[in-house]
């Protein structure tokens, strides 16, 4: 009975010590979380350049065209050549290596020697590539900067959208106490308290969907950022003030990202035009054989072989005019590439400063008014005067603030737009 007792004692003395730990390591968690900084946009972009898979990749990708480059341009492996010559092939004694004192076993060893023109060809495009996949690479970059950042403003901006809506919580409340102070002292309608109540169903079915889409922001964000989307957010950066000025941005789009791999794409269409015309040139290759014969003396040989490009009009002109074509294409996919990028530029820029301007009139006026209007309505039901200018008042007051939720998630998208365009020149500033 007593080892029975013991054991049960024992286990419950475990159980206890494993829920001591684990409710210290939750702890412990909770802790780490809370001591987390709040994320900034400029933190959040730097998670997403570091840990972007699709950044990664690209940066692999620009390592194996820095690989291969090292290998363009050299000179092939020797060849090992080994056989029997001169064997006899017929009669009685076929095949018998004995039959003829000239059959030997040669070994020999043959380099072949591409044109010194081919292979700084070969280099050249070689060198290009490197090129492209860099500037992909720093495209990527700032692409997944971009994301990142419009995922954070789009996770701030529902944020804020939830807290607009929550402080009217309030004067619902107010709202709904009058109208049933009024139902009650025999001044007021069922009517008014039933639309006072719904009034404030209403928001807190708006708050709901505020809710959901700050839901939806996070895990977006988190595919940036993983767990630190978790956690609070900084204080939003200027976006009334672009890192780069604006008539840079519209005058210098060949260094924004999608067009830094194009002059490299040019260089390695001209350098493939190289490659081709030196074609023209004869390769050439050198060997040496080392040949043993039975019962006669050892023989060696050196050989010396060239190519002979004596019908060029169907093969190394046709590969010439190809890659002249394939670059001429690539200078008008420059143009329109540039073009395009200017037409995108020079809207970004349009949102953006109409966006600016919603901003500061919902923020200076629009918002004021509404508020104002609401509680000024507010204050004459409760004085004795209708209930539906107020329900007239907060339904416009709720849009309104809605709106200029939307009108920063706006803003900010636009700014994150033109912020990351240029390689380091993204920069955020907190507001004041």
């Amino acid at each position: 009975m007593r080892m029975h007792t013991s054991r049960r004692l024992l286990r419950a003395s475990g159980c206890a010590l494993l829920a001591l730990c684990c409710d210290a390591a939750f702890a412990q968690s909770l802790h780490e979380a809370d001591a987390m900084p709040p994320l900034s946009l400029a933190a959040a972009v730097q998670l997403a350049a570091a840990q972007a898979p699709q950044v990664q990749a690209q940066i692999l990708r620009a390592q194996a065209a820095h690989d291969d480059a090292i290998r363009a341009g050299r000179l092939p492996d020797p060849k090992l050549v080994v056989g029997i010559d001169n064997l006899t092939a017929t009669g009685p004694l076929a095949f018998d290596a004995a039959a003829d004192d000239m059959t030997m076993r040669t070994l020999g060893v043959m380099q072949e020697i591409p044109a010194r023109a081919k292979r700084r060809a070969e280099s050249a495009v070689a060198s290009a590539d490197v090129r492209v996949a860099d500037a992909d690479a720093a495209g990527m970059r700032l692409t997944a900067e971009r994301a990142a950042a419009q995922a954070w403003v789009a996770l701030w901006s529902a944020q804020r959208e939830h807290d607009l809506l929550a402080d009217l919580r309030t004067q619902s409340g107010l709202a709904a106490a009058a109208a049933k102070a009024r139902l009650s002292g025999g001044t007021g309608s069922a009517t008014d308290a039933l639309a006072a109540r719904a009034d404030a169903v209403e928001l807190d079915n708006r708050i709901d969907g505020a809710e959901a889409d700050i839901a939806m922001a996070r895990a977006a964000l988190a595919r940036w950022v993983g767990d630190r989307a978790e956690g609070d957010l900084a204080q939003a950066p200027d976006f009334a003030a672009l890192p780069v000025p604006p008539a840079q941005l519209q005058g210098d789009v060949d260094r924004q990202g999608p067009l830094l791999g194009w002059s490299a794409r040019e260089d390695r269409a001209q350098a493939r035009i190289d490659l081709a015309r030196a074609g023209k040139r004869p390769d050439w290759s050198v060997s040496l054989n080392y040949g043993e014969r039975i019962g006669r003396p050892d023989m060696i040989s050196v050989m010396v072989g060239f190519s002979l490009p004596l019908f060029p009009g169907n093969r190394q002109d046709r590969d010439i005019s190809a890659r002249y074509a394939e670059r001429d294409a690539v200078l008008a996919e420059h143009e329109d590439a540039r073009r395009a990028q200017r037409e995108g530029v020079a809207a970004a820029l349009a949102a953006w400063q109409g966006e600016d301007k919603q901003v500061r009139r919902y923020r200076n006026e629009l918002l004021p008014l509404a508020q104002d209007r609401s509680r000024t309505a507010l204050a004459a039901y409760r004085g004795g005067a209708s209930l539906q200018p107020w329900l007239d008042a907060r339904r416009d007051e709720i849009d309104a603030r809605i709106a200029y939720a939307q009108a920063l998630d706006a803003w900010g998208k636009a700014w994150a737009a033109l912020a990351y365009l240029i390689p380091d020149s993204g920069s955020a500033q907190e507001m004041p």
